[in-house]
Formats: structure tokens, C-alpha cells, sequence
């Protein structure tokens, strides 16, 4: 390793290798929790670096983990094996917005929220919204395919990824899709590497597709005094033709914390929140509101509060954001998972969730994204102690069997990572496993991408 880390030296400069002990800590761990000390940290400027770093990985078939932010939340750019980090939020760059081909062309490193200030400036809108936003990159955001709090409305990542530049380990550079939004030709690479979580290729440059900025927006906040009534108070809305850009749901366990952490004006006794927000032309916004919130109120809601200006929807958005640095203050330790069901299995789940931590002994908190059925279950720990952790181990399996049990699955926007590969076959058959593992073999032979990501090892199969 030595001796590799000093052909790196040479070949990329001392300014883009370190391996300085306090760097070397920062890229230890994500926000997963989990930690793995690198060797050494990679800082690219450019794609030639990272192709002439990935041909030298590859010959000394060194472990290579690509990281954006490190706002991960299931382990997926922790070196888990002695290796090199790649940090590419160095690339930064926004090369081009055209607003006549409704694109943007960007690196990896720029953060989604710069993005999304940079096109509001000429009237366009980069929808993906992950609660991250403020500090996670492109790049990535499309290795996880991200979606966020208006994927109902506007879809995920991979929805606006129209071409990507990557890098194969061995250096060679490649290109997928096209700059135009539509594109059959051949098989869709592009959409074969967003989600695949740093371990196929490695993003140097990404195509967006954009959309006209919505002119106006309002939001409201319904307090409920039971969770199946603000479950059940999405469908009449959705029936009746309305597509809100959120439908942002919290229950009482994530309310007490929010409510205990920071200082709001809201009602006690409440079992079940419903964050709704609409956007569109002005003259629609307004009205749909109002019919809105009818829904809410006949659907039990015993308080609404709305927000139809920029101030107060940020103060409702401040409420929804506190979320998880609440349960966090709270309690010991979280087990963060993401799963995702039919929208007509929500109520069913959200029971199953409950009994799961009654039988286990643990608290549960939940809350997430119900327009697309996208649930965050947060099993929380009193303690560090390993007799509680592994009640919140077979919560967990039990939570992802019932998951699927339903036609969901494991996880709607954070990834499988290392946290959810021992529980992988819960949802993908042997012949599913198979063929991935194949794709990943023809991608990287040598293994050297984000190693120990996605694909349970052998170790861990049997433990769910």
C-alpha cells in the first residue's frame, strides 16, 4: 500500500493524495454511524484524475471508495476494507444551464441545493429534494438515487438524469444516454448507474434534466388526533385530482420529539401530522388550498394551520426538518430505515409497525413521505447496550419481512449501503442476486469499487 500511495504521489501530485491521520478520521465514517479507516484520500479535479487513479487501483487491486458529502445514511462510502477514498466534492462545477434544451450540465460535487438556486435564477426547477439537500451532491444523489419530500409530484434522481459521464476501474472513460429527453439507442446505461451506489463506475459529469419553475406554492399543516385519520386523509385529496408536490406525514412518538426539541405553537394529544404542499400556476394554488383543507377538516383533522406566503411555509418546513436532529437529541442511538409501500398498505403497515415494537420491546418513530408510500422507521435505543441492539435487530428483519410481505421494499431512497445487505434476500431471489452480481462482475472484475456494498457477504447470509 505504501508503495502504491507514493505512485498515486506521483502520478496525480502530493496536493491531490493525503494521508494525513486527522483527514484520514474525517472520511472514516458517513452519517450511518458506521466507520472504516482509509488509507489514504484521493482528491480529483478533473475526470482524467480519477481515470488515471482508477487504472492504478485497479492494477494493484486496491479498494476504491467514491464519496460526495458523506450524508449517507446506510453505510455506502465507509471504507470497510483498507483502500482509498475518492473525495469528489472537489468537482464543483456547474458547467452549463441551457433554458432552451431544459438542461443543466454538471460534476458531481456541486450540492443539490446550489443547483436548485442556480436555475431558479432563470425560471427553471431541479425538483429532486432529499431532506439533505443543503449538503449532499449530484453525484451523490444519483448513486442513490435520491427522491426527498417532492418525489410524489416530480419523481426521483433517476427521473432527471438525462446522460452521465463515468469512468470504469482500469480508466477507461464512457458515456451514456444523451442531451435529449428522449433516447432508445441500445440498452439504458444511464439508469443502470444511477442507484448502483459507487459500485459499477464513477461519475465525472451529469446531464439534468430541468422543468419551469411552478410559479406560486402554499402548504398546510393538519394535526389529527389519530394516526389512521391522517393516513386515510391523503386518498380523498389524491382522488379527487389533486397531486400536492409533498405529502409529508409524522407520528406521535417523531411529533413529542420535534415538539420537545424546539419551540412551536402546536396542539397536544396529537397522534397523527399530515404536511401538504401545493404548487403551480397562482390562480390554481390558492383554490387548491382551499379544497385541501376541507379535506383535511372532514377527514378529522381538529386543527389546520396553512401557510400561503414564503415565510410561513418555511416555518411549516422548519417544523418537518427538525425531525430527525430531534430524535437524535432524544434518544441514545437510531436504527434508520426507508422503506416503501403501496400507498393502499399504508394503514396496514403503519399497525404492523406498532405490534413489531411491542413485541420487541423497543420505541418506534415514524414518519415520511405518503404520497408515495415511502416510510422512515426509526427504532430507537435508550443505550449503546448489545441485549438492546439486538432487539432492534429482529425488529428489523421482522419490519422488512412484513415490507415485502406487502409488495414493498427495503428501501424507497437511501440504499441498500452496508446496513441492508444482510437482508437483501429477503426481497431479491437467487436468480435476481445473480444476474446483479453478473452486471457487477462485467462493470468492475477485480472487485475494487465500493467493495462490501450492497451484496451480503458470505458471512452475513442467514443472519436476517
Amino acid at each position: 500500500m505504501d508503495d502504491f500511495i507514493l505512485r498515486l504521489k506521483k502520478a496525480l501530485g502530493t496536493e491531490c493524495v493525503s494521508t494525513d491521520p486527522s483527514e484520514l478520521v474525517a472520511y472514516a465514517y458517513d452519517a450511518s454511524g458506521l466507520e472504516g479507516r482509509p488509507r489514504a484520500v484521493v482528491h480529483p479535479l478533473k475526470a482524467r484524475d480519477v481515470s488515471v487513479f482508477l487504472a492504478l487501483a485497479d492494477e494493484a487491486r486496491v479498494p476504491v471508495y467514491p464519496r460526495g458529502a458523506g450524508s449517507g445514511l446506510t453505510g455506502g462510502s465507509v471504507p470497510v476494507q483498507e483502500g482509498v477514498v475518492l473525495d469528489l466534492s472537489g468537482m464543483r462545477r456547474i458547467l452549463s444551464i441551457e433554458p432552451e434544451n431544459l438542461t443543466a450540465v454538471v460534476e458531481p460535487g456541486v450540492v443539490v441545493a446550489d443547483l436548485q438556486k442556480a436555475v431558479e435564477k432563470v425560471g427553471l426547477f431541479y425538483p429532486p429534494d432529499p431532506a439533505s439537500s443543503d449538503f449532499a451532491t449530484i453525484g451523490g444523489t444519483i448513486a442513490e438515487c435520491a427522491g426527498g419530500l417532492r418525489a410524489f409530484k416530480y419523481g426521483v434522481t433517476r427521473d432527471y438524469v438525462l446522460s452521465l459521464e463515468a469512468v470504469l476501474p482500469g480508466g477507461v472513460v464512457f458515456r451514456t444516454g444523451s442531451a435529449t429527453m428522449k433516447n432508445v439507442t441500445g440498452y439504458d446505461l444511464t439508469r443502470l448507474l444511477v442507484g448502483s451506489e459507487g459500485t459499477l463506475a464513477v461519475i465525472t459529469r451529469a446531464t439534468l434534466k430541468l422543468i419551469p419553475l411552478p410559479e406560486a406554492a402554499a402548504a398546510a399543516l393538519a394535526f389529527f388526533r389519530t394516526e389512521k385519520e391522517a393516513i386515510e386523509s391523503v386518498n380523498p385529496i389524491v382522488g379527487a385530482g389533486f397531486h400536492p408536490r409533498a405529502l409529508e406525514f409524522i407520528d406521535r412518538n417523531t411529533y413529542d420529539a420535534v415538539c420537545g426539541h424546539e419551540k412551536f405553537d402546536y396542539p397536544l394529544g396529537v397522534e397523527g401530522t399530515l404536511l401538504v404542499e401545493v404548487d403551480g400556476p397562482k390562480c390554481y394554488v390558492g383554490a387548491a388550498l382551499d379544497r385541501i383543507v376541507e379535506f383535511l377538516r372532514s377527514g378529522g383533522a381538529f386543527r389546520v394551520v396553512e401557510a400561503r406566503d414564503a415565510p410561513s411555509r418555511d416555518e411549516l418546513w422548519r417544523f418537518r426538518k427538525a425531525v430527525s436532529p430531534a430524535l437524535l437529541s432524544r434518544w441514545a442511538a437510531r436504527v434508520n430505515e426507508d422503506i416503501c409501500v403501496p400507498r393502499s398498505r399504508l394503514v396496514e403497515t403503519f399497525a404492523a409497525l406498532h405490534r413489531i415494537g411491542v413485541e420487541q420491546g423497543v420505541e418506534i418513530a415514524n414518519f415520511g413521505h405518503l404520497g408515495d408510500g415511502n416510510i422512515h422507521v426509526n427504532i430507537l435505543l435508550k443505550t449503546h447496550e448489545s441485549a438492546e441492539r439486538l432487539h432492534a435487530h429482529e425488529a428489523a428483519v421482522q419490519i422488512f419481512r412484513e415490507t415485502v410481505r406487502v409488495g414493498g421494499t427495503l428501501s424507497g431512497e437511501h440504499g441498500i449501503g452496508l446496513t441492508k445487505a444482510p437482508f437483501l434476500d429477503i426481497e431479491l431471489g437467487g436468480a435476481e442476486l445473480a444476474l446483479m452480481r453478473g452486471v457487477k462482475r462485467l462493470f468492475d472484475p477485480h472487485g475494487i469499487l465500493n467493495p462490501g456494498k450492497i451484496f451480503p457477504a458470505e458471512s452475513q447470509r442467514g443472519r436476517a
